[in-house]
């Protein structure tokens, strides 16, 4: 069964380009002209990805991918003007995968949405749950928890989390986080990693695991030793 995109913008001649492109690489597109329409459609046809223009008549892109990340973590891909870098970094602050800057190519967005559904697909499926300290991270469930306090993190921080979690204690570089994480053909800015890392350590405040920068290399997650790690590159101070 083919996987469902759903094209949100209101400029005709490129959701009918983007479209067409995109069925031709064999997907189901439905599309939505307006703010309200893209809500409409994404809980009627539950879409497997959604590209979604920030610039939309009514309900903006931004408040869309508010509501939707209260419901889902389907991955989104934003379309941005070129010169409106605050509402990227907005937009990947409330959840988003990745963005394109207008104008584009629509042979890059299609493959950015084949590199996003790659790393996105069937993510999390049978696996038990992750334990450093009193950090918990489950997969399956898409649960963090530090004892009995479940913490919310956003979709790439969650992936974050569970990559550094899967093995602890190893130090991961942080161009490995980046194509772990983001895929290799993510083109965004190259600090992506160390602003996450920095509102990871924010979220989890208090855990008896930490997520310690290893300088000029990158980070790994270990258990507390009740020290502090010197501020510097990628975060602010952290507890151990």
């Amino acid at each position: 069964m083919s996987q469902t995109i759903l094209v949100v913008d209101d400029e005709k001649h490129i959701v009918q380009l983007v479209k067409l492109y995109l069925t031709n690489e064999g997907y189901q597109v439905e599309t939505a002209g307006d703010g309200q329409d893209a809500l409409d459609k994404y809980r009627a046809c539950r879409p497997d990805l959604i590209v979604l223009d920030l610039m939309l008549p009514g309900i903006g892109g931004l408040e869309v991918c508010r509501q939707i990340r209260q419901e889902s973590d389907v991955p989104i891909i934003m379309l941005t003007a070129r010169d409106e870098s605050e509402d990227r970094v907005a937009g990947l602050e409330l959840g988003a995968d990745d963005y394109v800057t207008k104008p584009f190519n629509p042979r890059e967005l299609a493959a950015r949405v084949k590199a996003v559904l790659r790393r996105t697909t069937g993510m999390g499926a049978g696996q038990r749950p992750l334990e450093v300290g009193d950090l918990r991270v489950d997969p399956d469930r898409h649960e963090v928890t530090i004892g009995n306090r479940r913490v919310e993190l956003r979709p790439k921080e969650f992936e974050l989390l569970t990559v550094l979690a899967r093995r602890p204690g190893v130090v991961f570089p942080r161009e490995r986080l980046r194509q772990l994480v983001w895929g290799p053909d993510f083109y965004g800015d190259p600090r992506t990693v160390d602003v996450h890392i920095t509102w990871l350590r924010d979220k989890l405040s208090g855990a008896s695991a930490r997520i310690q920068t290893v300088w000029g290399v990158g980070y790994k997650l270990v258990e507390s030793d009740g020290t502090e790690e010197p501020a510097g590159e990628g975060g602010r101070r952290s507890r151990r």
